[in-house]
């Protein structure tokens, strides 16, 4: 890539989730992996680009070594800075899906940039492929005691030289960050506190939100996690805006009423804009597709429209947006490098090959 100039840190959300545990076999059947939805998704309407079928990488398992390794060449040759690899902890030491990451952290391969984002929720309803109401795992938040565990478990992350960091402080994503404030508060003071204790500048906490469209209310959750001990805000939008005449009519007929198809809108950067995006502390967050039918069949929704040359004008676009930024706040997440049975994904597949992963790499430098 030659001395060219970077326009933008661009940090790829990472799924853990292709490799068996014991927990997924008892829910969801033996040998159970994000793979599993991905295999038996159907095409429901003509023109639905389903099932999507793995290239180069084909159907890994993350236990690989190997399979790790090339996932981070592929994502340095396209520019991108690392992985944010979801992290789960639900509380009095519980974890799930940390195999890949603790193991990555313990070689020390791959030699490629990483950070955490805590996913504290709950599995429950149709987004993990369940019926409503059902919960297959609870989050919960103990105390003290679990969350100066949970803090100690991942000090050696943060204290490795691959930590991502902004500011010189390692950089801690949190997927639900709207908590009672004061539990909120008082978890980032204490992990504050233990960062400073244990030779560390600090942590750069930054709060996921989802909908910040409308500028006042964005405003408002923006000033709430600022008070709250954040950083930083990542404004994570998949659409808003008027739907327009033929997305209404296709929506109300053919998914509501005879519930023939799933829900479908237009892949469109505009509406995924945040109202906040070029604030320096916002980190906006750039989707390459969205298909959720493989984990929700007909209940999922689909963004129509997305090719890798559609995904290439929107992040030229969010990268135009954010480039009055300095460098080390010029920060885009990427959702996602392997979100498979959501779509959203960049590894190559067989229909495009690496078209998004060439897109990367022509708009990031």
């Amino acid at each position: 890539m030659g001395t060219r100039q970077l326009k933008a840190r661009v940090l790829a959300l990472y799924l853990p989730q292709f490799h068996p545990i014991p927990e997924n076999d008892e829910w969801w059947g033996k040998g159970f992996t994000e793979w599993t939805n991905v295999g038996k998704a159907k095409s429901l309407f003509p023109g639905h680009y389903q099932p999507h079928v793995p290239a180069d990488l084909g159907y890994y398992d993350l236990r690989v070594p190997e399979t790790r390794e090339a996932q981070a060449q592929l994502a340095r040759e396209a520019g991108v800075e690392g992985f944010v690899y979801w992290h789960y902890w639900f509380g009095n030491g519980k974890r799930l899906l940390e195999r890949p990451f603790n193991e990555v952290l313990t070689s020390g391969k791959p030699d490629f940039p990483f950070a955490l984002a805590w996913a504290n929720e709950t599995w429950s309803g149709s987004f993990h492929g369940l019926k409503e109401g059902n919960v297959l795992i609870e989050q919960t938040y103990p105390g003290d005691e679990d969350f100066i565990t949970h803090f100690n478990t991942v000090l050696p992350a943060f204290k490795d030289k691959r930590y991502i960091t902004c500011d010189g402080k390692p950089m801690f994503f949190i997927y639900k960050p709207e908590w009672i404030d004061d539990i909120m508060r008082h978890f980032i003071e204490l992990w504050q506190q233990l960062a400073k204790e244990n030779g560390l500048k600090g942590i750069y906490f930054v709060a996921m939100l989802d909908s910040m469209y409308e500028e006042e209310l964005s405003k408002k959750r923006y000033n709430q996690m600022m008070k709250l001990g954040f950083d930083a805000v990542n404004s994570m939008n998949l659409y808003h805006g008027d739907l327009g005449l033929k997305w209404r009519l296709w929506n109300k007929l053919f998914n509501k009423k005879l519930k023939l198809f799933p829900r479908m809108m237009p892949y469109d950067m505009n509406r995924m804009a945040g109202a906040l995006d070029t604030v320096e502390n916002v980190f906006p967050m750039i989707t390459s597709n969205w298909d959720h039918t493989p984990r929700s069949g007909k209940r999922g929704l689909v963004l129509s429209g997305c090719t890798p040359g559609a995904f290439k004008k929107n992040l030229h676009a969010f990268i135009e947006r954010i480039s009055n930024k300095p460098l080390e706040h010029r920060i885009l997440l990427l959702k996602s490098w392997n979100e498979w049975a959501e779509g959203n994904y960049v590894e190559p597949d067989l229909k495009y090959g690496h078209q998004y992963l060439d897109a990367l790499k022509e708009e990031i430098y």
